[in-house]
C-alpha cells in the first residue's frame, strides 16, 4: 500500500508542478497584460483533484489518520483554483487580479500541505 500512496503522492506533485509552472512562466506577461490560463493549468488542476481525492481514500484505507480540516481547506481552494482556470480557459488574456489570485492560492495550498501538521 506505501508503494501506491508514494506513486499518487508524486503524481501529485506533479499536478501541483504543472498549475504553479503554468503561473510561473507567464509572470512577465502579467506585467504586459497578455497572460493567460493555459491548458498545463487546467490539467494540473484536475490533476491535483483527482490524485487528493485517491490520497485520502488510500490512507483511510491504510487506517491512518487524515486531518480532515486541512484536506477540506486544501480541496475547497483546489475548487476556487479550478473554477476560475475552467471558466476563464479559452479568453485570450486573463485578468492581472485573477492571475495573481490563482498564483496564490496556489501558493497558499503548497505552504499548507507543507507547514501544516
Amino acid at each position: 500500500m506505501d508503494v501506491l500512496i508514494n506513486v499518487f503522492v508524486a503524481l501529485h506533485i506533479i499536478g501541483i508542478a504543472s498549475l504553479l509552472g503554468g503561473f510561473l512562466t507567464q509572470m512577465k506577461a502579467i506585467g504586459a497584460g497578455t497572460a493567460r490560463f493555459t491548458p498545463a493549468m487546467l490539467h494540473g488542476a484536475l490533476t491535483m483533484l483527482v490524485t487528493g481525492v485517491v490520497l485520502v481514500g488510500l490512507n483511510q484505507a491504510d487506517d491512518q489518520t487524515v486531518n480532515n480540516l486541512k484536506v477540506g481547506i486544501k480541496l475547497l481552494i483546489l475548487v476556487v483554483i479550478l473554477g476560475i482556470v475552467y471558466v476563464k480557459r479559452d479568453e485570450e488574456t486573463a485578468d492581472k487580479g485573477l492571475f495573481a489570485t490563482v498564483g496564490g492560492l496556489t501558493t497558499a495550498n503548497i505552504f499548507i500541505a507543507t507547514l501544516w501538521t
